[in-house]
């Protein structure tokens, strides 16, 4: 009886701690950043930052779903062997906020472009 009244807290605290996995980068939805800022920018340094910032996109967005990946593996872990692998969870927050302000970046850098009729394409990755 102990030993099931142990296996149900364990398969309880472990699927209460699903929820705090790590997001995917692709469903993290940009902050705003207002494009003033980047309106003394020229053409070619918006072109520049924008390379800039979908370098820090790509490489946060690989950080952010590796994350994700350890924390699926440590809450499948605790559910079905070990329970105290469930503290292992660490979820998402500062990565997270980081990736979103980067999105924001990009997108203002984006708007500005369009405002100075630069003409830089914009290619997002689909995932």
């Amino acid at each position: 009886m102990l030993r099931k009244t142990r296996n149900c807290v364990a398969v309880v605290a472990a699927a209460s701690l699903v929820g705090a996995c790590a997001s995917s980068s692709a469903d993290i939805a940009p902050s705003y950043v207002s494009p003033i800022q980047y309106q003394s920018y020229t053409c070619p340094q918006l072109s520049e930052e924008a390379q800039r910032v979908a370098s820090a996109v790509a490489q946060t967005s690989g950080a952010q779903d590796k994350q994700r990946t350890n924390d699926a593996v440590a809450t499948g872990v605790a559910i079905v062997l070990f329970w105290p692998a469930a503290f292992l969870v660490g979820g998402d927050k500062q990565t997270a906020a980081q990736l979103a302000q980067l999105k924001g970046q990009f997108d203002a850098i984006q708007q500005a472009s369009i405002r100075k009729n630069c003409g830089l394409k914009f290619e997002t990755r689909q995932q």
